[in-house]
């Protein structure tokens, strides 16, 4: 049993949700922990004909002997908590540290105008401001927030109990690497870092503690909001080429430009990337949707894993075949 950590190597929107879904069903994860910045950061999963679009909740949500946790790193939105808990019918499994910060009125209010919102094109969701007065040591803690005190937990003692008992524990990243407030394309980015060393500060997990780091990329880039990009196509040609999207929390327009190897390699040394997820690829090579065996995929969609496992340094373990949690080639272990 081991703990792996899970995070974006480009912008977001790569499909963390997918993957962390997908393992901790296959790995039967006892604990599933969301580390990161807050409510700003939407993950989708795809079980069956259902679609859920989770801002709060892990994405482990879909193991239902799987108990699902925040961490003390995360600001967190009561109103969207207490929505996700019920329409997911968790709530006998979960848990919120007490030293999470919450959002409040005001910190909407302050994300939804001004500088943030017309300079950096931010969620308006109050992440930001909320984190502003955690470093002034103003913000509201949960344990002071009578709304959610039914969930109340010890995140780091859970989570380290069960590592040491060797238990499955599964740690969710937010955003991407690029949107890190210290090694992203600053100021266009989120208001901490989230590469898998501060995820694993915001649940309380030390280094040592940590067997696997799984970066996720998807097999074109796409980003939502102001900031680089480099290689970015127009609006039409994403269309053509199947690469159009919109955000999950914003419904913003996604820009997309082709897999960025040079952003990759970068972010495989900041995460210290253990393993690759390679997600959509079949939009890239729509022959490969749905399979779920190495053996069945085309030369070409072969020929760009190579491509990436030679120039990353990384072994390509996990493929996204579609977007459903179960479309996916597992090839850990076969390697």
């Amino acid at each position: 049993m081991v703990c792996t950590v899970v995070v974006d190597g480009f912008f977001g929107d790569a499909g963390k949700g997918k993957v962390i879904s997908y393992l901790a069903l296959k790995d039967e994860a006892a604990v599933c922990v969301r580390g990161g910045v807050g409510p700003n950061a939407g993950h989708t999963v795809v079980l069956g004909k259902q679609e859920y679009k989770l801002r709060m909740v892990p994405s482990g949500f879909t193991n239902k002997s799987t108990r699902l946790l925040i961490g003390a790193g995360v600001a967190v939105d009561p109103v969207i908590v207490l929505k996700e808990v019920s329409e997911l019918g968790v709530s006998g499994r979960f848990g919120v540290d007490r030293q999470a910060v919450i959002i409040e009125k005001k910190h909407i209010e302050a994300d939804s105008r001004g500088d943030l919102k017309d300079r950096i094109g931010t969620t308006g969701t109050g992440t930001g401001p909320c984190n502003a007065e955690r470093a002034m040591r103003t913000a509201k803690t949960v344990q002071e927030a009578d709304i959610l005190k039914a969930y109340l937990a010890d995140v780091p003692l859970e989570v380290n109990q069960s590592i040491d008992s060797g238990k499955e524990v599964l740690i969710e990243g937010t955003q991407g690497t690029y949107l890190s407030l210290f090694h992203g394309t600053y100021p266009f980015v989120t208001s901490k870092d989230v590469t898998a060393s501060a995820i694993c500060s915001d649940v309380g997990v030390g280094p040592t503690k940590v067997d696997e780091v799984v970066l996720v990329v998807k097999s074109y880039v796409s980003r939502v909001g102001q900031g680089e990009l480099p290689g970015e196509i127009s609006w039409e040609e994403a269309v053509k080429r199947g690469w159009a999207e919109v955000g999950t929390v914003t419904g913003r327009r996604r820009r997309a430009a082709p897999f960025n190897f040079e952003l990759a390699k970068r972010a495989v040394m900041l995460n210290g990337a253990t393993q690759i997820a390679l997600t959509k690829l079949d939009v890239l090579y729509p022959e490969c949707k749905g399979i779920t065996t190495a053996d069945k995929l085309s030369s070409a969609a072969k020929q760009f894993l190579d491509q990436i496992e030679e120039q990353l340094g990384v072994e390509v373990t996990l493929i996204g075949t579609g977007p459903d949690t179960r479309e996916i080639i597992d090839l850990r272990g076969q390697r």
